[in-house]
């Protein structure tokens, strides 16, 4: 039994989920997004405010187990993304360091002799609190992921001085300059 799969899913009173066979349409005030569900190995029930996923055999096994758990945090996932919405906050270290924003491109400076330019997706919203905070906000938590993972690859943190792009609260191991 998958100790995820068993919890149920608290649905907020602004969101709602619509359930048509293996598809599940799961709207709020952020947006909306569609997901579906292996129909032939689980059911889905929807009461007042809780939305649960149950296996139809009711021997469970690794497999099955293993799949219960990831869909139920799918749905989860889904449900925070519509009712708060996922982010991301990146931090740019090193001099000369500078991000801003030019309509639908992200303009980054970050110590190439050119500036690199990224094309951001309609579904994501990114934001430039400062020049070297980049905010990316958006309803999937997996394309939000994938942006900011994307942006970090552009100019990975080094081990010496700690420059580059990297996530807030992100622990960089550092290394030891060499000695004479």
């Amino acid at each position: 039994m998958s100790k995820i799969g068993k919890k149920n899913i608290i649905v907020p009173k602004d969101s709602s989920i619509k359930i048509e066979g293996a598809n599940l349409t799961i709207s709020g005030p952020k947006g909306t997004k569609k997901l579906t569900i292996n129909d032939k190995i689980f059911s889905s029930k929807l009461n007042e405010s809780e939305f649960k996923i149950e296996p139809l055999d009711k021997k469970v096994d690794k497999r099955t187990s293993i799949l219960w758990g990831t869909y139920r945090s799918l749905v989860n996932n889904a449900i925070t993304g519509v009712s708060k919405g996922h982010e991301k906050i990146l931090e740019l270290s090193g001099v000369g360091f500078r991000a801003n924003l030019k309509g639908e491109i992200l303009n980054l400076q970050i110590g190439f002799s050119h500036d690199v330019n990224f094309k951001i997706p309609k579904e994501i919203k990114i934001a430039v609190e400062k020049q070297t905070v980049i905010k990316i906000s958006g309803v999937d938590k997996e394309l939000v992921s994938k942006i900011a993972s994307n942006i970090k690859d552009l100019k990975p943190v080094e081990p010496y001085k700690a420059k580059g792009i990297k996530e807030r609260g992100q622990y960089i191991l550092r290394k030891e300059g060499k000695k004479k």
